[in-house]
């Protein structure tokens, strides 16, 4: 097990080397029901992280911003239509993967049309916040949750 210095012992020390990393950008949702609980999507088997539990969302493609981004894929995820008039950022996520740098809006969503329905083979789960802490969800997803329950 490797030690993970304090912020204190950081600034002691020289600052460290900038990592060169590929940036992700992907956006999420937190669809919420009328009695507070939140959708999560577990990942299918074939994709990265197959059976963490994630907020529904995905990558931003080329001059997309993630409130149209987040349109997209719930659309294709979870064949329900949104608008960017209720999509209201409640957090926000910057975790360092081995192979890239995520960086994550959520944004929270109590608006929408159609039932979510599992599109590409995910299960899906509706939860109160308080039971997402045991799930396990990728590790940029996490902070995610406690940001969500501030906000709720």
């Amino acid at each position: 097990m490797s030690y993970k210095m304090s912020c204190a012992e950081a600034l002691a020390a020289p600052p460290p080397d900038m990592p060169t990393k590929k940036i992700i950008l992907v956006a999420a949702a937190a669809l919420i029901d009328r009695k507070k609980r939140v959708l999560v999507a577990q990942r299918p088997e074939g994709k990265s992280m197959a059976g963490l539990w994630e907020f529904p969302g995905g990558k931003l493609e080329a001059g997309e911003v993630p409130e149209y981004a987040l349109m997209r894929e719930l659309r294709e995820e979870l064949g329900i239509e949104t608008r960017p008039c209720g999509m209201f950022p409640v957090g926000f996520a910057s975790h360092n993967y081995p192979e890239f740098h995520l960086i994550m809006p959520l944004f929270a969503i109590r608006v929408w049309r159609e039932e979510p329905q599992p599109k590409e083979g995910q299960s899906l789960q509706w939860l109160p916040v308080q039971d997402l802490y045991s799930l396990s969800m990728p590790e940029a997803d996490k902070p995610l949750i406690s940001q969500l329950e501030a906000n709720i």
